[in-house]
């Protein structure tokens, strides 16, 4: 009589048991992935900032910031920014110190050059006059140094250089020109022969390449004048910049040989320097147009291909 409840009482608890058990195996079950510390996630690319004056025309030093990488930013000629600013040293610029990048007004340039005058460099010789303007003569460093300091014209006479050989095969003809799209009308031609190796691309390249030969001519783009030629900004090499006009100038880096001095003027088409691959892992031409200091697609204003 006693054995019944018990067997009862036990089905009832195994019963029980066994729901439980079920219940519990059907509990759902997530997996959550971590992310292992050894991989943090990549930090969004930020853009590196580019160098702005404020409403006065001045600008803030920076870390890494030269006078002639200044001077090549807001498109200026370095002895200017020297001039303006009253730098006894222009190779002693500090972090911090706050420049004059843009012309004074009439009335504060007055007043700086009364306060502090500036020693300016030595004026150069008045050209020697030999023939009637129009009459051209044989490509020399006598004839550069000849020409008219007084700013780039149009119709500066320069003997044009030898022809160019032809281009190789998908590349550019330098006997092309085209009128650029700016207030000025300036005529623009390509400054080598040779492939496009790099295009413009404003965050990565400021400019184009052009791949040639050691020695092959680089010419002169547009008529202007030789703002800079030197090695003194870093990552350029032996680098030409040539003026053409108030908003516009050209650089021309890595070459092997510079050809012309600073303060020539050159005509569009004259040999400026020899391709080469100072600064640079390969023989080229980096090549550059900047509008009020900022870099700017070449193709904007070279003839199309």
């Amino acid at each position: 009589m006693n054995q019944a409840p018990r067997l009862a009482l036990l089905t009832l608890a195994l019963g029980l048991l066994a729901g439980c058990n079920s219940l519990t195996r059907q509990a759902p079950v997530v997996e959550r992935t971590a992310v292992p510390a050894s991989h943090p996630r990549p930090a969004p690319a930020v853009k590196a900032e580019e160098p702005k004056a404020d409403d006065k025309g001045m600008y803030t030093v920076r870390r890494g910031d030269t006078l002639l990488r200044i001077a090549l930013d807001f498109g200026q000629n370095y002895r200017d920014i020297v001039a303006w600013n009253n730098l006894a040293d222009p190779d002693d610029i500090k972090v911090g110190q706050t420049l004059r990048v843009e012309a004074p007004e009439k009335g504060e340039r007055t007043a700086n050059m009364q306060t502090a005058p500036v020693p300016m460099p030595p004026p150069a010789a008045p050209p020697r006059k030999t023939a009637p303007r129009a009459d051209k003569q044989p490509y020399t460093e006598g004839a550069v140094a000849s020409a008219p300091q007084s700013g780039a014209r149009a119709d500066t006479v320069v003997p044009a250089a030898a022809p160019a050989p032809a281009a190789p095969s998908g590349g550019v003809s330098t006997g092309s020109i085209v009128s650029a799209n700016d207030n000025e009308k300036l005529s623009w031609m390509w400054p080598a022969d040779g492939r496009i190796v790099a295009t413009f691309d404003e965050g990565r390249n400021k400019g184009i390449d052009i791949a040639g030969k050691p020695g092959q001519a680089v010419m002169a783009a547009g008529a202007g004048k030789v703002m800079y030629a030197g090695s003194g900004i870093r990552g350029y090499g032996n680098l030409v910049i040539v003026k053409h006009s108030n908003s516009l100038l050209s650089a021309y880096a890595h070459n092997r040989k510079i050809v012309v001095k600073e303060g020539d003027n050159v005509s569009k088409g004259q040999i400026i320097a020899e391709m080469g691959d100072s600064d640079a892992d390969s023989v080229k031409l980096h090549f550059e147009i900047r509008q009020q200091g900022k870099p700017v697609d070449p193709s904007r204003f070279l003839p199309g291909r």
